[in-house]
């Protein structure tokens, strides 16, 4: 007990350095990734002012919304600008006019009349209850698979289940979708095959409108997921480990379950944050089928549009999504397996 206690005092700065280290990366990266995106969308095509200029639109009236909505300063300045209104805010324009942004400000959709942030959050709920539901769902198929797989390896089962992680990584998510609607939605009646209602309402018809995209989202993952255990699985079962612990007569299932399982859980955490995150910034080909209005379909929307600002911030939050879900795996494994 003693030495566990020192070993654990003795790791403890090396793990809050290390989580601090990659602190200060993850900041330095999204950083980097609003300045990459920023340089990307200022020499977008379109001009943004001149879409909000109105007609006629003079050279004057031109000039004029360029100034109101800041586009008429130095790129650094406008960047500069930008990082600043999402921590402090940002107000755009003069006088009576001016439009306040309030912190985080990741800018304002003149087009809508609204700032960014704010349509992000009415969007992201949507967003929010099709990932997680889908991560939940794709995880438990996906290692369940894969685990009876690798233990059934060259059995039936084994090829069977190989067969469908074929299916479905190669089945395209919006082909899957609208085979579901067509058969589960029109043909049997079973499930809504459109349309969102928020938890706050009603859970039941929460969940009863979100369980077909929910399952399209995880066959597709599932699959990879299945494979990847598998693999990983497959790997690890022919370790020294695994006969040493075979060998004192550990009981199988405390060998799979105790050891190899926890071998092969950072791998399979690491993705799993990442493909999280990344669908955390928007679902878009399963919300267009299944009209849903979340990030998906608000970056569509803006991209027809040419609303600069909306895209930026979108791709700004999206980003952010990822980054902060490597954070936090580094932060799990470090605790888990402080060798890392």
């Amino acid at each position: 007990m003693r030495r566990t206690r020192s070993r654990a005092r003795l790791l403890a700065p090396r793990v809050a350095a290390h989580l601090a280290s990659r602190l200060a990366l993850t900041l330095l990266t999204l950083v980097l990734t609003a300045l990459a995106t920023f340089a990307l969308f200022s020499l977008w095509p379109s001009d943004p002012a001149a879409l909000a200029c109105g007609k006629p639109c003079t050279p004057e009236n031109l000039e004029r919304a360029r100034a109101f909505m800041g586009y008429s300063d130095p790129w650094y300045t406008q960047f500069w600008n930008y990082l600043v209104g999402i921590v402090a805010g940002r107000t755009f324009g003069h006088g009576a006019q001016a439009i306040t942004c309030a912190a985080p400000c990741l800018g304002y959709s003149f087009r809508l009349s609204t700032p960014v942030s704010t349509l992000i959050a009415d969007r992201l709920p949507v967003t929010a209850s099709i990932a997680i539901g889908a991560a939940v769902l794709w995880l438990v198929i996906g290692v369940a698979a894969g685990t009876v797989s690798a233990l059934r390896r060259g059995s039936r089962l084994d090829r069977g289940i190989m067969t469908g992680t074929v299916l479905g990584v190669s089945a395209p998510s919006y082909l899957l979708g609208l085979l579901g609607i067509l058969l589960f939605g029109f043909t049997l009646d079973m499930v809504p095959v459109s349309g969102y209602t928020p938890l706050s309402e009603s859970p039941l018809h929460w969940a009863w409108h979100l369980l077909l995209p929910w399952c399209v989202l995880a066959l597709i993952s599932a699959a990879v997921y299945a494979r990847m255990v598998r693999g990983e699985m497959l790997e690890n079962l022919g370790e020294d480990y695994v006969r040493t612990a075979r060998a004192v007569g550990l009981p199988e299932r405390r060998v799979i379950g105790r050891h190899v399982m926890r071998n092969i859980s950072l791998p399979l955490l690491t993705f799993f944050a990442l493909d999280l995150g990344g669908l955390l910034g928007g679902a878009v080909i399963t919300e267009r089928v299944f009209s849903m209005q979340g990030l998906g379909a608000l970056l569509m929307d803006a991209v027809g549009a040419s609303d600069i600002q909306v895209v930026m911030g979108l791709t700004l939050v999206s980003a952010a999504f990822v980054v902060v879900a490597n954070l936090i795996v580094d932060a799990v494994a470090a605790l888990i397996d402080p060798r890392v």
